[in-house]
């Protein structure tokens, strides 16, 4: 069973769900791009019944408030967001668990705020977004933010409503890591029923966001920053595999020999079958090595 929880933030709220005693270890669960807290609907009642998970709706996803007319989704934004929550529950110090694009979210939240982070968990994720191969490639993808962002505000579209089965198809259609029924999960949080048939609740601002890349070198030091230990999961059909990443293999591949090389003391990095979705398609996959790891003593000194 879980409950329902709101945040009232200045421009309305952040939504959250919520699993286990609040007084148990608490552990805040970020979802992915476009994506929302039932992502997690899964794995979560797998996990240890000691802690308390609170599972978010960032910003313009799920059953959290849209931004402001005119603002853009920057991503320091939904970091932003974490650190909103984490005062309304009064943590200082709690674990934090992302997907994808929640996985980085987590990992610059750590980076800015190490103190208050025990352990990491990266679902499908390195706990950066991956830079550009090059300078062009940068500039292009921030002109692209103001360019769609001023081209929604001019067409000023009416949410499309489909019938159930249109949405989920086309959330399937635009998520082919997803299977059916994990897509009716995230769709029962995802959509709002109205007379015309369902509307996605995400805001379409959502869909382009204003990145923050880092350098191998600058995700290094910025790890070592982190003051426990870190769990990385990546899926052997995901979006991590050098062959899915044709074009940032080095990025990747460097990446994950800095792991070996300077942080295995406390970075575990777990490779599992299934796609990027694994914990929402098949969660008994990484249930177990998650549960061991949050049930594990620390044992690196604090920096």
């Amino acid at each position: 069973m879980f409950s329902e929880l709101k945040f009232p933030v200045p421009w309305g709220h952040v939504a959250a769900k919520a699993w286990g005693p609040s007084e148990g270890h608490p552990v805040l669960c970020l979802h992915g791009w476009l994506d929302n807290a039932n992502t997690f609907d899964k794995l979560i009642p797998l996990l240890p019944r000691g802690c308390y998970y609170v599972a978010m709706d960032f910003s313009g996803h799920g059953l959290s408030s849209h931004r402001p007319a005119g603002c853009p989704y920057h991503f320091l934004d939904y970091v932003t967001d974490v650190r909103r929550v984490a005062a309304a529950l009064q943590w200082r110090r709690f674990t934090l668990m992302g997907h994808s694009m929640g996985g980085a979210v987590a990992g610059m939240f750590c980076f800015l705020y190490p103190e208050m982070v025990d352990k990491l968990i990266l679902l499908e994720s390195l706990g950066f977004l991956l830079a550009p191969e090059d300078t062009e490639a940068w500039l292009k993808s921030k002109r692209r933010v103001i360019d769609r962002l001023l081209s929604l505000e001019a067409k000023q579209q009416t949410p499309k409503a489909r019938s159930p089965e249109a949405a989920l198809q086309r959330l399937l259609e635009a998520n082919s890591h997803l299977t059916a029924e994990g897509g009716a999960i995230l769709l029962q949080r995802g959509a709002t029923e109205t007379p015309a048939g369902l509307v996605y609740n995400r805001d379409m601002r959502a869909r382009t966001q204003s990145r923050e890349f880092l350098t191998v070198e600058q995700c290094v030091k910025l790890l070592q920053k982190i003051q426990d230990r870190v769990l990385i999961i990546i899926s052997q059909d995901g979006l991590l595999v050098p062959h899915n990443l044709p074009s940032r293999n080095h990025f990747v591949k460097a990446l994950q020999e800095a792991f070996e090389s300077n942080l295995k003391e406390h970075i575990q990095l777990a490779e599992v079958p299934g796609s990027h979705f694994v914990h929402l398609n098949e969660p008994e996959v990484v249930s177990g090595i998650i549960s061991n790891f949050l049930t594990a003593q620390n044992t690196r000194a604090r920096l």
